[in-house]
């Protein structure tokens, strides 16, 4: 049976690829490099490099629904639109990278300068293609955190739920202070393809670093479920659960992490 299940794994995982390609073969990233985003709205007309922008580093100390609700950064690279200008007055990155706000007992660094000459701190963001030390090394950041096979090759859910990490959900002047809301039972979702596991779906899972807002009703229109129709080939394609799995959270070839419920 579990040899019928990779099987048709595999099938699944390479169809859908096909047809999310466009005849191109995408190279798997390294750990470190999965979930990178490369900003270049403006760097390279104003004569600077394009800024690297670790997730890795950051869904380790922020939830996905602090800067993409609160916050207000854009799902998609580039469809922000963040300039210098806005850092300085305190929006987007400049939210914390204000040279006040402190994190893990240390001021966190201040994004942009009005000063032109000051190309060190702008290195340390607008980095692609240059020698910039980071100040967190990938190996000794995840050195001690639960391991997974793809992505980052880091469990962020246990990581989570065991303690070793516990990202800020909530910045004051920022956020808004929410009520609970109570949080629906697992659910099952029955595969289309015969034979393969059902999905098992948590909203309590996704909720600790969702909230509601980043999947409804952007993502996934209904709360109901079963509202919203799609298919893996969309889901390979970018669109419902290969918004955030595939491109940030653990990617759409570890079928296993959600097709858990044998038939």
């Amino acid at each position: 049976m579990k040899r019928l299940f990779f099987i048709i794994c595999l099938i699944l995982v390479f169809t859908g690829l096909s047809l999310a390609q466009t005849g191109v073969k995408k190279k798997r990233p390294l750990p470190y490099d999965y979930g990178r985003v490369i900003i270049n709205n403006y760097s390279e007309k104003e004569g600077l490099a394009p800024v690297v922008f670790d997730h890795w580093l950051h869904r380790a100390k922020f939830t996905c629904r602090l800067c993409h609700v609160d916050i207000g950064f854009g799902m998609k690279a580039g469809s922000t639109g963040i300039k210098a200008s806005d850092n300085i007055k305190g929006y987007y990155c400049g939210t914390c990278h204000n040279g006040k706000m402190v994190s893990n007992n240390r001021k966190v660094f201040e994004a942009c300068s009005k000063d032109k000459e000051d190309i060190r701190r702008c290195e340390r963001c607008h980095s692609m293609g240059k020698n910039v030390k980071k100040e967190n090394d990938f190996n000794i950041f995840t050195e001690k955190l639960p391991k997974e096979r793809f992505g980052n090759g880091i469990n962020w859910e246990k990581a989570e739920a065991d303690g070793f990490i516990k990202p800020v959900d909530f910045i004051e002047g920022i956020s808004i202070k929410r009520h609970s809301l109570t949080v629906q039972k697992d659910f099952a979702l029955e595969a289309k393809v015969k034979g393969m596991p059902e999905i098992i779906f948590s909203h309590k899972k996704h909720t600790i670093w969702n909230g509601c807002e980043v999947c409804h009703p952007e993502i996934f229109v209904g709360v109901k479920r079963g509202a919203t129709k799609y298919s893996m080939v969309e889901i390979f394609d970018g669109k419902y659960c290969g918004v955030c799995h595939g491109a940030v959270a653990f990617p759409l070839i570890d079928c296993q992490r959600c097709h858990t419920k044998p038939v």
